[in-house]
């Protein structure tokens, strides 16, 4: 995993540089948004989603400048999903990466707008013609970015789990159905933007979404039992939550030990939708199992 660590951790130096340069900085007469859309972006994370974005992309060969934007993307939409989820309408959290939630320290109504903002900023990278020189390709990365953000993706599958707290117990099946919208849609849309910039399309596509869905639901999986195991002091964020607020989850219906032997059986289904790639698709395999060996 050394190997992966000190590519993760290169990629992330290039990916916050990317979002340093392309979210504005705020002068007096701006008032607090581009501060919050900073604060929150720029707080730290892992910068998995741009990461399965990059090498995703480098399957293919794509210039890496023609990749960086759909990789600062879809931070700036899992980041905008993170400020609204943290909202007292919804989660409600205090903390998130170990500091203050963005409307702790913005107020609602900034965090509201900060995380607007991101989202439309997103849009406006994907397609600004400085990306990739094809205005097709930027038209179908937009539309597979819109797919995933939206009410076929992420932000339908937050609407069921908050309709499930509403009352209604879910079985395995619509809890897998959730979480492949909530979580695994941005997963989907990470692992296919390389191929979706190469122009290729059939089977190497199809291999990466199946990668894609498996390591989703896996990473979900993970989150889960990290919910039940894991540490405020490790997470950076409140533990015990979702069976604080009744949510199912893959541990609640499954045990733990279960939970954890299927998150590591979507993992190795992960790498072995990879074949076709042969050893270039090496660091891709090693995410599948470390997102289920990770501790925050």
């Amino acid at each position: 995993m050394s190997r992966l660590k000190e590519a993760m951790r290169a990629s992330a130096a290039e990916v916050n540089a990317a979002l340093d340069g392309y979210i504005p900085r705020s002068s007096d007469s701006d008032g607090p948004l581009f501060d919050a859309m900073r604060y929150s972006t720029l707080a730290g994370g892992k910068r998995l989603r741009p990461f399965l974005v990059l090498n995703s992309a480098a399957l293919f060969e794509v210039p890496p400048e023609w990749a960086m934007p759909s990789a600062a993307a879809i931070e700036m939409v899992h980041t905008y999903s993170l400020v609204h989820d943290d909202l007292p309408a919804m989660d409600d959290d205090d903390l998130r990466r170990g500091q203050p939630t963005c409307h702790k320290k913005f107020g609602d109504a900034t965090a509201i707008l900060a995380g607007d903002s991101l989202l439309t900023l997103a849009f406006e990278l994907a397609a600004a013609p400085d990306g990739h020189p094809d205005p097709a390709v930027r038209a179908e990365i937009v539309h597979s970015l819109a797919t995933a953000a939206g009410g076929a993706g992420m932000a339908g599958g937050q609407m069921m789990d908050l309709a499930a707290e509403e009352g209604g117990d879910l079985d395995l099946a619509a809890v897998m159905r959730l979480q492949r919208g909530k979580t695994g849609a941005l997963f989907r849309f990470s692992c296919t933007a390389g191929a979706i910039l190469a122009k290729r399309e059939g089977a190497e596509r199809e291999a990466l979404g199946r990668y894609a869905d498996n390591i989703g639901l896996a990473f979900q999986i993970a989150d889960d039992l990290l919910d039940v195991e894991g540490s405020e002091s490790d997470l950076g964020k409140a533990v015990g939550k979702d069976a604080a607020a009744g949510k199912a989850t893959f541990v609640d219906l499954l045990g733990p030990e279960q939970a954890r032997l299927r998150a590591r059986q979507l993992a190795e289904d992960a790498v072995m939708a990879l074949a076709p790639f042969g050893e270039a698709a090496d660091l891709l395999r090693d995410v599948a199992r470390y997102i289920v060996a990770r501790r925050n």
